[in-house]
């Protein structure tokens, strides 16, 4: 079982991407990368999942949008819910610029066997593909008051946040269900000092949120509702979220 994490460039930037690997009953990190056209994103999933291969897909993106205006429910329940950690995401309507980038990424992982799995019996094989949103996520994960603020801002304080995200990554998520493996990966992947640039924060913030992304659909089929949330559903569209641990 593999699972596809993707930070989707809702516009034209580039997209972050992860590939884990459930082996021995853990998780393990097979690839980290970052691709900027979404033909070269499907080539990049293409060459990490066989077509008869059982893997989770999951997108920090809206790939279900129901409604023409407004905001759709599982955008409402995240400000609902997690508003008070400052975690609630932009609201997705068919009128906005990025509908169709977002719809479009759907539906081709649709036509590769990828199917919405707002429900899930977990642990059980398959194709599927979840909505995620990385800041819940992020929260529950490592037990925050808050977001850990490493997209906007002066660089100094994105690069605080953000290596204290690559630490929480690095030091917390073996600990906890489903273990993350990383020791023999650290020095490909993760950099010894946070980027001191815009543009080479932006490439790693892209990656390690692709990676919780695909950490994500890791702990949704590991445990499925047990300890996940889920913000709506296959009609209103739908976030899945784990739980605080």
């Amino acid at each position: 079982m593999k699972f596809i994490g993707i930070d989707f460039g809702w516009k034209s930037q580039p997209s972050g991407l992860c590939c884990l690997q459930w082996t021995d009953n853990q998780l393990e990190l097979v690839d980290l990368d970052r691709k900027e056209f979404i033909a070269d994103i499907l080539t990049w999933i293409d060459t990490h999942v066989q077509p008869d291969e059982s893997a989770i897909i999951a997108v920090d993106a809206p790939t279900l949008i129901p409604n023409a205006t407004g905001s759709r429910l599982p955008d409402k329940l995240s400000h609902k819910y997690f508003g008070k950690y400052h975690a609630g995401c932009y609201p997705a309507n068919l009128n906005l610029p990025f509908a169709d980038r977002t719809i479009n990424f759907g539906l081709q992982l649709e036509s590769r066997g990828f199917t919405h799995a707002p429900t899930i019996e977990p642990q059980k094989p398959g194709r599927y593909q979840i909505e995620v949103f990385p800041h819940p996520a992020i929260v529950h994960l490592f037990n925050l008051e808050r977001i850990l603020k490493y997209k906007k801002g002066r660089i100094s304080v994105r690069r605080l946040e953000l290596l204290k995200l690559q630490n929480y990554i690095l030091h917390i998520l073996p600990t906890i269900e489903p273990h993350l493996r990383l020791s023999a990966y650290i020095s490909g992947y993760f950099p010894t000092e946070i980027p001191t640039t815009g543009a080479a924060l932006k490439a790693l913030e892209d990656k390690l949120d692709s990676l919780i992304c695909a950490y994500v659909a890791a702990h949704w089929w590991y445990w499925g509702e047990q300890r996940n949330l889920v913000l709506g559903d296959r009609t209103t569209g739908y976030i899945v979220i784990p739980q605080k641990s």
